[in-house]
């Protein structure tokens, strides 16, 4: 990838001399001889490093650091360097400092350190905005499908095969994706994830690609798309089956060429990414129903891994639910734990809305009990918000033995009862997107019905 590099420097020759030696070895380099100059090409360019000259005809350059700093990484530039001035120089903000005549080898090697530097901050920032997300989740448990699972991902983790993990909404596949992550060669490097439930389609091509400035109204500077910020990691597709066609084949050229242009460019840039994708929808019949392109289908189904519910791993459910309350502020001040009847009801429950579920249930719990060391069943809720109690239950009666299908649709009807159609609150119920909770309502045919008439 090609790195802006913005000399600011009154000097004609010597700035000539910098920006040639730099395009030589493979930067933009853009030059300006005044503050002036600099200001109008750093709102253009959106360069990656600065080089800064301390005396310029209309600023001091040790003066602009604080404001400079803020935007973009700045290298000072003097022909009059001192300690005390180096210093001073680092303190307001500076990234490097270098002394007039500047070898070429020394200057290719501190700026090339100064943007890897930037770019691990960046990485690094944003890996701690992840992991907060996932504070208190965990691949917890010790049942033959989830071994199973954890096999596949021994199995395919050192190599660079794309992975396609499928399982039901909250059973965990995000976490799976990290450890398909954590157990290869780009562990060290980014995991980045984008949920495409929830990023506007308008918006998702430039979320994920990034753009230039002035490539749509609102675009005031150029933006790295999440694909960059994964560079030599890994970039994990949440709810994959969502994408619209024109993302769609954009997407399979990222997986077939390792290329992709941000919005309103016209320059290829290299993906060094592994694309981890996860679905709770079947993307073959969505293929062949022409809803999902067949030729990225393929790519994407290169390694499938089923992450099962938590109805098929029971086993589970008491080491998760002691995980939840040992990662929970307020138990650990109490150190609760489960009476014997609240782990019976919490084993005999079928979880629709998976892992994501139990969670809820347990934080609510957890809450509920106040100061009581013990959480007992009447502190149970099987679902987000105010749901009915375990012990007042939530039954649905069949005459027959019913499909899932059949469940989900009867869950679903009884929710939008309950909550007078409220897409929000049925989605926080069932632990799914809204946005899926209006696809099951139009496969189901429940648009504007009541549970009377399901």
């Amino acid at each position: 990838m090609t790195h802006r590099v913005l000399i600011i420097d009154d000097e004609k020759v010597l700035n000539g001399l910098i920006a040639d030696t730099l395009r030589e070895v493979g930067f933009d380099a853009r030059s300006a001889y005044t503050w002036r100059e600099g200001q109008t090409l750093l709102k253009r360019s959106e360069p990656d490093v600065v080089l800064l000259d301390v005396a310029l005809p209309d600023a001091r350059g040790d003066e602009l650091l604080p404001e400079l700093t803020a935007r973009v990484p700045v290298v000072i530039l003097t022909a009059y360097g001192s300690v005390p001035q180096a210093v001073q120089a680092i303190r307001n903000g500076a990234s490097d400092y270098l002394t007039k005549p500047v070898e070429p080898e020394e200057l290719e090697l501190v700026l090339r350190r100064v943007i890897e530097t930037e770019t691990l901050r960046e990485g690094y920032r944003y890996c701690r905005r992840q992991l907060d997300r996932h504070k208190g989740t965990a691949l917890v448990g010790d049942s033959p499908a989830l071994r199973q699972a954890l096999e596949l991902v021994d199995a395919v983790a050192p190599t660079e095969m794309t992975v396609l993990i499928h399982g039901e909404s909250g059973v965990g596949k995000e976490l799976i994706a990290h450890e398909v992550h954590a157990r290869s060669a780009r562990a060290d490097h980014p995991f980045v994830a984008i949920d495409c439930c929830t990023i506007q389609e308008n918006l998702f091509e430039s979320e994920l690609f990034g753009h230039e400035k002035g490539a749509f109204t609102g675009a005031d500077r150029r933006k790295k798309g999440l694909i960059e910020m994964a560079e030599g990691g890994t970039l994990f597709l949440d709810e994959i089956g969502e994408i619209g066609p024109a993302i769609q084949a954009k997407l399979l050229r990222v997986l077939e060429t390792g290329r992709f242009r941000r919005v309103g460019s016209t320059e290829d840039l290299h993906a060094d990414v592994r694309i981890v994708a996860a679905t709770n929808r079947d993307l073959a019949q969505m293929a062949r129903d022409g809803q999902f392109r067949q030729d990225l289908f393929y790519r994407l189904n290169a390694f499938t891994i089923t992450m099962p519910p938590l109805r098929e791993r029971r086993e589970d459910i008491p080491a998760l639910a002691r995980h939840f309350i040992a990662n929970h502020n307020f138990s650990r001040r109490i150190n609760k734990r489960l009476a014997k009847a609240t782990l019976r009801q919490l084993v005999a429950y079928d979880w629709p809305g998976n892992v994501r579920e139990l969670r809820n249930v347990i934080e609510r719990a957890i809450i509920l009990s106040r100061q009581q060391r013990e959480i007992r069943p009447e502190h149970l809720a099987f679902c987000a918000g105010n749901a009915p109690a375990v012990s007042g239950g939530v039954t649905l009666q069949f005459e027959h033995e019913p499909t899932l299908a059949e469940v989900e649709r009867r869950y679903l009807a009884l929710l939008l009862d309950k909550y007078s159609g409220h897409r929000g609150k049925v989605a926080r119920a069932m632990g799914v997107s809204e946005r899926n909770i209006y696809r099951l309502i139009e496969k189901y045919g429940l648009k504007g019905r009541r549970l009377a008439d399901a």
